[in-house]
C-alpha cells in the first residue's frame, strides 16, 4: 500500500532525523536519489543538457546538488535562479565546483528540466518570477519536479493558480496527498519515490491500494458457500426511459462476488433478456443498491437495516436526516456535479478542492463517500481514517454507463460482507484494472496518465472485470 502523509508529519520526521545526522547529510541523500533517477531517464548522462529551476529554499538545494552529481558524470548543467542572490549557497558551490553554470534563462536545447523553485511547503500558484521560468521552457521537455511540482498544495493537491506540469516528479521520504489527489496528481506525471530513512506513524493521511492489499479483501467463496450465504444484492435502478441503466447495474454486480442478484424495478424484462439468472421482485438481500438510471421516479430509501450504496439518481433529494437514520453503513457514491449539489456549492469548487468536498459529504451525511473522478476518493466520515484514492484506471472509462457498472460491483462486493469503505475502494480498483484491460492501456493511467488504448463501452467494461479479478490472484 502506498501511504501519503501531510507536510507537517514529514517536517517533524525529518527534524527528528536530522538531528541524528551530520549536518546536511540528509538533503546530500535526497540529492543522490534524484540524481540517481534523473541519470537513469537520461540513459546517456556524459553529454546531456540539463537546466534546474532554482528556488530559495531546500527545494532549490537538492537540485543543485543533483545538478552537481550530473555535472561531474559529464553533463553540462544551467542553474536557472528565480531570485539570483537567494540560492542555497552549499547547493550553487557544488554545481560551479563541479563544472556547472548559472544562467538567466534555460538554453534552448536541454534534454532535462529539474523543477525546484517550491517545496512541499509551499501554498499558492507560482509567482510572477517562477512563472516566467516555466513560460521559458523549451516545448517537450521533460519536466522532473523535485518533491512536489511547484504550485501544488502537498496536503490537497489543490492548485490556487499557475503550476508546474511534470513528466515526473521524484519525492523524498513519503508520498504527499497532493501527489495521489487530483489535479496534483495529474500535474505530477509519474512518481518515483526515493527513500531517506524517514521513521513515520502507521496512520497516514491518504493512501492507495495495490494489488496485494485488494487481494486480502476479495469475497472468496468456501466449500460451505451457497449463493444465499455469497449474499443478495438488490438492485433499484432503471426506468422507462432508461432500462439499459439497470441492465448495465446488473452486469457489475453479477461479477463482484455476491451469489445472487435480486432486481426490483421497471426494466425486468431487459435485465431477463440479458441476463436470466437474476432474480426478480422484492425478497431478503445482503445489500442495496438504489439510483442508476432511476430518471424522475420517487422511490423511498430502503430499509436502514440493510447497507445501501446510493448512487446518481438516487442521491437526488437525499438529505443527511434520512441517511443518519439508518441503522446499517451506507455508500454515497457521486460524481462532482452530483456532490455539489447535495453540498450547495458549484461544481467547480468540488473540483478545485476534491479531497475537501469529499470530507465534507462524509461527516455531513455519516456515511461513506466514494466521490468519482479521474482519481477517485473514498472517505469515512470523522477523518480518522486514511483517505483512499484509486490508482487504477483509463480515460476511456469516461463513457456511459460505467458509473453504473461501477455502482453494481461495489453493491455486489457490500452484499458479500465487505464494508463500506473496503466495498468502495475494491469495486474503485477492479473497475479501473477492468477499463484497463477493456481500452488496452497499460495499468495505472488514471492520474496524469494518457489515453492509450481505444474506445470501450460499459458493457465491454463489465465483461472485463473478471479478467481484471484473476490479474489479483496468483
Amino acid at each position: 500500500m502506498r501511504t501519503a502523509y501531510r507536510v507537517e508529519t514529514v517536517r517533524a520526521a525529518e527534524r527528528a532525523l536530522m538531528a541524528r545526522l551530520p549536518e546536511g547529510a540528509l538533503m546530500q541523500r535526497a540529492a543522490a536519489g534524484l540524481a540517481a533517477v534523473c541519470a537513469q531517464r537520461l540513459g546517456r548522462v556524459s553529454g546531456s543538457r540539463v537546466a534546474l529551476l532554482v528556488g530559495p529554499g531546500d527545494n532549490g538545494g537538492d537540485a543543485l546538488y543533483a545538478g552537481a552529481r550530473l555535472a561531474r558524470r559529464g553533463a553540462g548543467v544551467w542553474a536557472v535562479p528565480m531570485d539570483p542572490e537567494r540560492m542555497h549557497p552549499g547547493g550553487l558551490a557544488a554545481l560551479l565546483r563541479a563544472g556547472g553554470r548559472t544562467a538567466e534563462r534555460v538554453p534552448d536545447r536541454v534534454d532535462l528540466v529539474l523543477d525546484g523553485l517550491v517545496g512541499i511547503g509551499g501554498r499558492g500558484g507560482l509567482r510572477a518570477a517562477a512563472a516566467a521560468l516555466v513560460d521559458g521552457l523549451p516545448a517537450g521537455v521533460l519536466v522532473v519536479a523535485v518533491d512536489l511540482p511547484s504550485g501544488v498544495d502537498a496536503d490537497t493537491g489543490e492548485t490556487a493558480g499557475r503550476a508546474v506540469a511534470a513528466g515526473l516528479t521524484v519525492t523524498f521520504g513519503a508520498y504527499k496527498p497532493g501527489l495521489l489527489i487530483e489535479p496534483g496528481a495529474s500535474l505530477a506525471g509519474e512518481v518515483r519515490l526515493v527513500d531517506i530513512g524517514l521513521e513515520l506513524p502507521e496512520e497516514a493521511t491518504a493512501e492507495a491500494l495495490e494489488d496485494a492489499d485488494v487481494r486480502r479483501l476479495l469475497p472468496v467463496p468456501t466449500a460451505a458457500s451457497d449463493k444465499y450465504r455469497r449474499g443478495v444484492v438488490g438492485l433499484i435502478a432503471g426506468s422507462a426511459q432508461y432500462p439499459g441503466a439497470a441492465v448495465l447495474t446488473v452486469a457489475g454486480a453479477l461479477r463482484g462476488g455476491a451469489g445472487a442478484v435480486r432486481y426490483v424495478g421497471p426494466a425486468a424484462d431487459a435485465v431477463l433478456a440479458r441476463y436470466p439468472e437474476v432474480l426478480i421482485g422484492k425478497g431478503r438481500v445482503q445489500a442495496w443498491v438504489m439510483g442508476p438510471g432511476l430518471g424522475s421516479e420517487e422511490v423511498p430509501l430502503p430499509d436502514g437495516d440493510v447497507p445501501l450504496l446510493a448512487d446518481a439518481d438516487g442521491l437526488r433529494g437525499l438529505t443527511p436526516a434520512a441517511v443518519r437514520a439508518r441503522t446499517a453503513e451506507t455508500l454515497l457514491t457521486p460524481h462532482a456535479g452530483e456532490a455539489a449539489a447535495l453540498l450547495g456549492v458549484s461544481r467547480e469548487e468540488v473540483e478545485r478542492g476534491r479531497l475537501a468536498a469529499a470530507r465534507e459529504l462524509a461527516d455531513r451525511f455519516g456515511a461513506v463517500v466514494l466521490l468519482k473522478g479521474s482519481a477517485t476518493l473514498i472517505c469515512e466520515p470523522g477523518g480518522d481514517t486514511p483517505v483512499r484514492v484509486n490508482p487504477t484506471g483509463s480515460h476511456w472509462l469516461a463513457t456511459a454507463g460505467s458509473g453504473d457498472v461501477l455502482s453494481g460491483l461495489a453493491g455486489s462486493l457490500l452484499a458479500a460482507g465487505l464494508r463500506a469503505r473496503d466495498a468502495g475502494a475494491v469495486a474503485a480498483y477492479l473497475h479501473g484494472r477492468a477499463g484497463e484491460l477493456a481500452a488496452g492501456a497499460s495499468a495505472g493511467t488514471a492520474a496524469g496518465g494518457t489515453a492509450a488504448g481505444a474506445p470501450i463501452t460499459a458493457h465491454e467494461l463489465a465483461l472485463a472485470i473478471p479478467t481484471a479479478w484473476r490479474s489479483l490472484t496468483p
